[in-house]
């Protein structure tokens, strides 16, 4: 997550270094918790098809089975084919 993140310029002389918006909705999914599937659904939304859906399902399905919770990689899968389809 480190190495894909960049720099935003909030305005002239501020950067901030932020997570690339595949990696943010990794960390959301895996808490899992309702505000976090708003934000999931806004950031799909926005992306669209410029979103790494691939790169999402292989780093988190890992996760999702540490903590035996594939329904998390179901309901990502669901979300962006649903925003797919919707263009």
């Amino acid at each position: 997550m480190i190495e894909r993140a960049t720099p935003f310029a909030y305005y002239p002389g501020c950067s901030l270094l932020t997570c690339s918006a595949e990696d943010l909705i990794i960390l959301k999914a895996f808490a899992n918790r309702l505000q976090d599937w708003i934000d999931i659904e806004g950031i799909i939304m926005r992306q669209g098809a410029a979103l790494d859906a691939t790169y999402i399902i292989e780093q988190l399905t890992p996760l999702c089975e540490s903590k035996d919770n594939l329904d998390i990689i179901n309901k990502i899968k669901n979300l962006i084919a649903r925003n797919q389809n919707e263009r």
